[in-house]
């Protein structure tokens, strides 16, 4: 099980954001925009290999974004809306999203395995995103279905005038 953070930052335009570990060394670099169909965000090491990416589908009610492990497409996120929560699930990978979204405390599961847990977290340089990734293989994919859920939560609270760019952070 490994640790990664995220500096929890509003959206704003600046769209590379950093990934560390626990010791605050960098690993992954995220970078892209959304906002339109076909818009994605690409995780890299920081040697430049893509690792992962997640690709906006589409961008009516239902959007769904295409997964990526390095170039090949391994599941379908979907945001399935439900009278009282909103449900995430990730086909081809059978992963579902449960917790409290609007606040950063949910966690990924595949069946009754918990894949990832998404925590706040303050460390001295600032304020965080934690992810507790069971499998270090499954990271750059936790990081991206992360992102996702931060653009939709963030989504919603914008005015529908502007255009939507995720970034969580600065380099």
């Amino acid at each position: 099980m490994s640790e990664f953070f995220i500096q929890e930052q509003q959206l704003s335009n600046v769209t590379r954001t950093i990934v560390k570990d626990e010791d605050g060394k960098s690993l992954f670099l995220l970078v892209g925009r959304w906002g339109t169909r076909g818009d994605a965000l690409s995780l890299y090491k920081m040697n430049g290999e893509l690792v992962a990416s997640i690709r906006q589908t589409s961008f009516a009610f239902g959007s769904r974004f295409e997964l990526y492990k390095g170039f090949e497409k391994v599941g379908v996120l979907r945001k399935i809306l439900n009278l009282n929560a909103d449900f995430y699930y990730i086909q081809h990978l059978h992963w579902t999203v449960l917790g409290d979204i609007k606040n950063h405390r949910y966690s990924i599961y595949q069946v009754n395995h918990k894949i990832m847990e998404m925590n706040k977290a303050t460390l001295f340089s600032g304020d965080y995103f934690s992810l507790d990734v069971t499998n270090d293989d499954d990271a750059p994919l936790c990081i991206c279905v992360a992102a996702v859920l931060d653009y939709w939560l963030y989504n919603k609270k914008k005015n529908s005038n502007h255009k939507p760019i995720i970034g969580w952070g600065t380099c």
